[in-house]
């Protein structure tokens, strides 16, 4: 879960991605290691710091630090106008990769106007049509990754955040990673924010009380969802 806060010192702004194995995060309080905190510039706004680090990091690993991606090569992002997909495409697209995403109908205008130079519509157009990838990011699974994988040039990589692969791409690699603390990284992430460079795209706002809503299965938001917590409210 992405944190914004005060914290280490009295006053001092801070950001981070709190432990996975620790429950407790959407809580008026929590505890985070100092090493998962990275100083929160007094000129990006909380709300869209707790957007960036579960993403943002996500975004990163999987493309530079797992698959590799590289200036000139083919990239398709599923979920493109989602938490982590518009995240992935920004970066891959000032990285200087060519960037096919992915979504709903509805998501076309948003992956577009982020930097995809295509737009596939998961529901209407063939996915085979978008041709060959070195890298497939995806965060849907199921079929989904399964024709992905088939899309995956030779030497290349199927990366995914939602679970182990039962696939793996021809002569290419299948990755299933989980996103890592990294407060270095982080200061950097928000280095791009605030030059304007990158931009967390924040679907709601809503507060502690609304959580089992906000994050109900059937809820559907483009970009992160992120709850205001109000200390002693």
């Amino acid at each position: 879960m992405g944190y914004s806060t005060t914290g280490l010192t009295v006053g001092q702004r801070v950001f981070g991605l709190a432990d996975w194995t620790r429950d407790g995060s959407l809580a008026e309080y929590t505890a985070v290691e100092a090493r998962n905190l990275a100083p929160l510039p007094a000129d990006i706004d909380h709300t869209v710091a707790a957007a960036l680090p579960i993403s943002g990091l996500t975004a990163w690993q999987g493309l530079f630090d797992h698959a590799h991606l590289k200036t000139g090569q083919t990239v398709l992002i599923h979920g493109a106008a989602g938490a982590v997909g518009s995240i992935a495409v920004q970066l891959a697209r000032e990285f200087g990769a060519r960037v096919i995403g992915t979504g709903r109908a509805g998501d076309r205008e948003a992956a577009l106007g982020l930097g995809a130079d295509a737009f596939v519509d998961l529901q209407a157009d063939r996915l085979e049509d978008a041709g060959e990838v070195e890298v497939a990011f995806d965060v849907i699974g199921g079929k989904v990754l399964e024709r992905s994988a088939l899309l995956v040039r030779a030497g290349g990589t199927l990366v995914t955040i939602v679970g182990p692969p039962t696939v793996r791409p021809a002569d290419g690699r299948a990755i299933f990673f989980v996103v890592e603390p990294d407060r270095f990284r982080l200061a950097d992430l928000a280095e791009r924010v605030r030059s304007g460079r990158l931009y967390p795209v924040v679907g709601a706002v809503r507060p502690l009380a609304e959580v089992p809503s906000a994050f109900a299965p059937d809820r559907r938001v483009s970009g992160k969802t992120i709850i205001r917590v109000t200390q002693g409210g």
